[in-house]
């Protein structure tokens, strides 16, 4: 029997994880990590970490008979989510919030504090899978076998010590199956939705939080095409991504997308899907999760979270960067997301978009 810190969300996925390693005789503790002041953000039921999360965690916990606390990371959540949420948007690039809460807080924070409550694991919720490679002597990350719910491209950051602590429970479910489970222990959560939205945006106007946050307005400025020429005016930069087509407010009398920003001059510049094909892009801090650091590989990459992979082949550039040559043009590369890369199910590595051409 082994001593298990379970991360729990409020959600249905997390609270079956916790029930499954119950049922399987493990001592756990739930946890739910509070990373931002609750009042300040209005819950739309789309998001997590809301007070009404924190309740159905603690309900959950009370129906198991486990342990329960509540842990307070929200300057730390400010510190390393927030502040870069905003500066990468100011910059012009599009983060990804969810990537670092894991890396800095569930999975570095939280994992710590396990150890302080002397717990053998951290487990998660997430849809994703380890396994160990004898002949490597590696902790690997793979796929979940769900491939709507697979989240291994947000987890690309795990260490070697972090996976050989971590227990994905629902690795090898389905989300049917997760609320099947659900709906037998009566958990009270077994119907609840799915958190959608960034956990502190839950409208999903990311300019708008980033005015309200910071107690500023952004200025308006032209939308031009490739050539320069004005097309239409935007209300702020920050709140338009790479690949972006609804919204822009201008006529062209044929389908237009957000291609690049300049935020020197404030403009926003749009041009045809075909703009948006790249062949090539690197990246920064690259985790190699699942092989040892390596020189030329064949993968395929993901760029973003619900992105198709593309055959590529990756370059190591050492000191934590790579580059990426894609068979075939790949669309919508942002800078500030990540790029992860697999050898079929298996996490190679991922790391920060910094260039694409």
């Amino acid at each position: 029997m082994s001593r298990i810190l379970v991360a729990m969300s409020g959600g249905v996925d997390s609270s079956v994880a916790a029930y499954l390693l119950q049922k399987a005789g493990h001592e756990c503790i739930g946890v739910t990590m509070k990373l931002y002041q609750n009042e300040t953000v209005q819950n739309t039921g789309h998001t997590c970490c809301s007070l009404d999360d924190i309740d159905d965690a603690r309900m959950v916990s009370a129906k198991l008979g486990i342990d329960y606390f509540v842990y307070d990371f929200s300057e730390r959540f400010e510190e390393e989510v927030i502040d870069k949420f905003i500066a990468y948007y100011e910059k012009g690039w599009t983060p990804n919030p969810c990537i670092d809460c894991n890396r800095f807080l569930k999975f570095n924070d939280l994992y710590r504090r396990a150890k302080d409550l002397d717990c053998d694991f951290i487990a998660t919720g997430h849809y994703a899978r380890i396994d160990y490679d004898e002949t490597s002597g590696r902790y690997t990350l793979k796929k979940g076998p769900d491939a709507k719910k697979d989240q291994s491209y947000v987890l690309y950051n795990l260490t070697q010590d972090q996976l050989a602590h971590t227990l994905f429970p629902l690795g090898e479910l389905t989300k049917d199956e997760v609320r099947a489970i659900a709906e037998e222990a009566g958990l009270v959560n077994a119907k609840k939705h799915d958190s959608q939205d960034i956990c502190f945006v839950p409208d999903g106007d990311y300019k708008g939080f980033l005015e309200r946050f910071q107690g500023k307005t952004y200025e308006s400025g032209d939308i031009v095409d490739r050539e320069g020429h004005i097309l239409g005016r935007h209300d702020g930069a920050v709140g338009y991504t790479i690949g972006q087509r609804k919204g822009l407010g201008v006529a062209c009398g044929h389908p237009v997308y957000v291609v690049d920003k300049d935020m020197e001059t404030n403009r926003v510049v749009v041009g045809p899907r075909d703009a948006l094909k790249k062949r090539t892009l690197m990246a920064h801090d690259f985790n190699w999760v699942s092989v040892d650091e390596t020189d030329d590989i064949k993968v395929t990459a993901k760029t973003r979270y619900h992105g198709e992979e593309t055959a590529a082949v990756l370059k190591n550039l050492g000191e934590g960067k790579i580059s990426l040559e894609f068979e075939q043009p790949h669309g919508a590369i942002a800078n500030g997301q990540a790029v992860v890369c697999y050898d079929g199910d298996t996490v190679i590595g991922g790391g920060t978009i910094v260039q694409s051409n």
